[in-house]
């Protein structure tokens, strides 16, 4: 029986996203968060101090390709989990409270041990070229979209 490498597409980039989602979201589900907790709380640690509460949305319905709405539903939820507060020299800036940075802490540590595992053995080539290959689907996607 001959195998061959399977050929990047839609399907195999979906299936390897979610399955590395699925995990990503077992390590947060046991610190009683979601995915789209973890990605809005990623935006708020590579802002820095903090973020005005309209960039943050635009940034985080971005990411997820989510609307607004759901978003918003999000930040409110990351507050009363008391994870994000407001800014309180501007109350129009969000930031992270110390427990929104622990828990992206931990959970940074347990998902990198996670990829740790995952991509052993691939050569620093191919993950190069699979990275520019999906910067380069993202960006076309995304243009897509924006033409929509």
């Amino acid at each position: 029986m001959t195998t061959t490498a399977p050929i990047a597409n839609g399907r195999v980039i979906a299936l390897a996203h979610y399955a590395g989602r699925a995990l990503l979201e077992g390590v947060l589900a046991r610190h009683g968060a979601t995915f789209q907790h973890g990605v809005t709380l990623r935006a708020l640690v590579v802002a820095g101090e903090s973020l005005g509460r309209d960039e943050l949305i635009g940034d985080v319905t971005g990411s997820l390709k989510a609307d607004e709405s759901v978003v918003r539903g999000v930040i409110e939820e990351l507050t009363a989990m008391k994870l994000v507060e407001e800014d309180p020299g501007d109350p129009s800036r969000l930031r992270l409270t110390d427990a929104g940075r622990e828990l992206h802490e931990r959970s940074g540590v347990e998902t990198a041990e996670i990829s740790a595992r995952l991509y052993a053995g691939i050569p620093a080539e191919d993950l190069a070229v699979a990275g520019r290959v999906l910067a380069l689907v993202t960006e076309r996607a995304n243009a897509e979209l924006a033409d929509a």
